[in-house]
C-alpha cells in the first residue's frame, strides 16, 4: 500500500515543492481547503480529506480533519497488532507524513482595528490536534511544522536516512511550537480578562540570536524576543553596522532605552554595567549629548548611548571622538551615518522611539522559580508631591527634581543623583548604604554640587546624607519621605536653607 502524507498549511511557502517531492517517492497527497486548491492549480494530485473520511467540512471550516479516520492513521502504532486490525476493521489507512502550520494567530494578533471574532476565529484547533497527535507517534510518523525543514526531510526520506532519532527532533519541534502558540492565546485571554496573577503563568519568547557567550566566556547565551510584545524593545531594533551584540551590550542596551524612555525633549543617555552614567537633555541632540558626556567623561569610555531624536553630523561628530560600544537612535542622517561607520567596530542601532511608556510584567528567574512584579512605569506629578520644609524649590530646581527622579529610578540602589540644568553632575550607585552612595555621587560631581539638587530613589534612615548634601552645597532633595526620622532631615534642610520635596514613592532597583 502506498505512503500518505497529510498536508494543510497556513504559510504556502515552498508546499509545491514538497508536495511534488513527495509525489515522485511514491506518496499519495490528502490536503484541505486553501492547501488543497494551491497544490491542485499547481497540477499536483491531492485529495481532499473529505473524500478519505466521507465526511464534509462543516462549520465554516472549523470540522475538516477532526475524525477518527485521520487521527487513527495517525496515531495507530505499527507493531501493535490489535491496533492494525483496528484500523482494518474500519477501513482507516495509515498516514505516515504530516505537513502542517498553524493559522497566523500572532500577525492578526497585532493587525490594526482588528475585531475579536478575527482573532478568535484564527486560534487553530485541527492543526495543532493532527500535529500533536502525529508528534506522540514520532516513533512512526514524520511530522514537519517549519518550512525550512522541508528540504531536509525530502532528502532523508530519498536516502532512507529518517530515523526515529530524526522524527523525534521533529517531534520536539512540533511540541515547542504547539506550546508557543498556546501561550500566546493563554496570555490573550489572560490579558483581555485582567487577571495579573493567573494561577498557571505561561511566557513564550521567539529565538533571536545564538550569543558568543554569557556575561562571561565559560557562560553559554541565546537572547530571545516577546513574541507578542509591540512596544519599545531591542528585539526589533535594526543593526546598521558593526559586530553581533554580546549579552551584556543587550543588557546594557535595555537599560538605555528603559532610561531613555522617561524623557520627552531631546535626551542622550550614557550607560555602562547598566547604571547611568550619564544623562543630559536639552533643545537639541547635539547639546544633550555634550551634557551626558560632560556628566561623566570617564566612565562613558566604552559605554552605550541612546538618544531620542535623530543623530545628525555635530552630534555624530562628537560621538565619533570617543570609544563607544553601541549607539541607539531612531534614525541618522546620511552625513552622520557615514562618519560614525568610519569606526570599524562601533554597532549602530537603529530603533523608532516612543517615549509613551507602556507597562509590562518583569520577570526575574531564582533557583527554582520566578518572581513576577509589575514595571516601575508610575508616573509622578507635581500634584503629588509634598514640601515639608521651611524652603520651597524654585521652579528651576523643581525641573531639576523631577528630572533627577527620573533618573535615579533606573540607579541600583542604594541610588543617589546629582543634577544641575537637566544634567546628571553625580551618581552614586549599588552601595550597601546611602551615605556611600551620596559620597561617590558628590566626590564625581565635584564643584558642579553647589547649586545641584539631589534625588534618592528611598528615604534617608538618619539625617547623614543630608548633612553631607548641605556641606557640598545641595539647594534641593527629592525623595520619598516615610523614614520615622524624617523630622531630623528635615531639620538639617531648615538649618541649611535646603528645600525638600517628598514623593510618596520609593524606586528601589535591586
Amino acid at each position: 500500500m502506498k505512503k500518505q502524507a497529510l498536508i494543510s498549511v497556513s504559510d504556502k511557502e515552498n508546499i509545491t515543492e514538497l508536495a511534488k517531492g513527495l509525489i515522485e517517492l511514491d506518496y499519495d497527497v490528502i490536503s484541505t481547503g486553501g492547501t488543497l486548491r494551491v497544490l491542485q492549480e499547481a497540477g499536483i494530485p491531492a485529495k481532499a480529506v473529505d473524500e478519505i473520511t466521507g465526511f464534509p467540512e462543516i462549520l465554516d471550516g472549523r470540522v475538516k480533519t477532526l475524525h477518527p479516520v485521520i487521527h487513527g492513521g495517525l496515531l495507530a502504532k505499527r507493531e501493535e497488532p490489535t491496533h492494525q486490525k483496528q484500523l482494518e476493521d474500519n477501513n482507516i489507512s495509515l498516514i505516515d507524513v504530516v505537513v502542517v502550520n498553524l493559522y497566523p494567530f500572532k500577525k492578526t494578533l497585532h493587525k490594526q482595528g482588528v475585531s475579536e471574532n478575527d482573532i478568535i476565529e484564527n486560534i487553530d484547533i485541527g492543526g495543532p490536534t493532527m500535529l500533536r497527535a502525529a508528534a506522540k507517534n514520532f516513533t512512526d510518523v514524520t511530522v514537519v511544522v517549519d518550512p525550512d525543514d522541508y528540504s531536509d526531510v525530502l532528502d532523508a526520506i530519498q536516502k532512507d536516512t529518517l530515523n526515529k532519532q530524526k522524527r523525534k527532533q521533529l517531534a520536539a519541534k512540533v511540541f515547542r511550537h504547539t506550546a508557543h502558540y498556546d501561550a500566546m492565546i493563554a496570555r490573550y485571554f489572560t490579558e483581555d480578562t485582567k487577571e495579573e496573577f493567573p494561577e498557571n503563568y505561561t511566557v513564550t519568547y521567539e529565538k533571536i540570536q545564538t550569543l558568543r557567550y554569557g556575561e562571561n566566556p565559560h557562560q553559554k547565551a541565546a537572547f530571545y524576543k516577546d513574541s507578542t510584545n509591540t512596544a519599545l524593545s531591542l528585539a526589533t531594533s535594526k543593526q546598521l553596522h558593526g559586530k553581533e551584540l554580546s549579552f551584556n551590550n543587550i543588557q546594557d542596551a535595555n537599560a538605555a532605552l528603559e532610561i531613555l524612555s522617561e524623557y520627552k525633549n531631546p535626551t542622550a543617555v550614557a550607560v555602562k554595567h547598566m547604571n547611568p552614567c550619564g544623562i543630559g537633555m536639552a533643545d537639541n541632540l547635539a547639546e544633550a549629548f555634550q551634557r551626558a558626556y560632560q556628566a561623566d567623561p570617564i566612565s562613558i569610555f566604552g559605554g552605550i548611548v541612546a538618544c531620542n531624536r535623530e543623530i545628525d553630523q555635530s552630534t555624530a561628530e562628537q560621538l565619533s571622538e570617543i570609544f563607544l560600544e553601541i549607539v541607539i537612535a531612531p534614525s541618522y542622517t546620511p552625513e552622520a551615518l557615514e562618519t560614525l561607520t568610519m569606526k570599524k567596530n562601533i554597532r549602530l542601532l537603529e530603533l523608532p522611539m516612543n517615549s509613551q511608556k507602556q507597562a509590562y510584567h518583569k520577570l526575574t528567574t531564582v533557583k527554582g522559580g520566578m518572581l513576577i512584579q509589575d514595571s516601575d512605569h508610575k508616573e509622578l506629578t507635581k500634584d503629588q508631591l509634598a514640601f515639608p520644609t521651611k524652603n520651597q524649590p524654585s521652579e528651576q530646581e523643581l525641573s531639576d527634581l523631577l528630572f533627577a527622579w527620573k533618573a535615579v529610578k533606573h540607579v541600583k540602589s542604594n541610588a543617589i543623583v546629582l543634577a544641575k540644568d537637566n544634567q546628571t553632575v553625580g551618581i552614586g550607585a549599588g552601595q550597601m548604604n546611602r551615605i556611600g552612595s551620596a559620597t561617590i555621587a558628590i566626590e564625581q560631581a565635584g564643584e558642579n554640587t553647589k547649586g545641584a539638587v539631589l534625588a534618592s530613589d528611598a528615604f534617608f534612615p538618619m539625617p547623614d546624607t543630608v548633612e553631607a548634601a548641605a556641606t557640598a552645597g545641595v539647594t534641593a532633595i527629592i525623595q520619598p519621605g516615610g523614614s520615622k526620622r524624617d523630622q531630623e532631615s528635615i531639620d538639617v534642610c531648615d538649618e541649611n536653607g535646603i528645600a525638600m520635596v517628598f514623593t510618596g514613592m520609593r524606586h528601589f532597583k535591586h
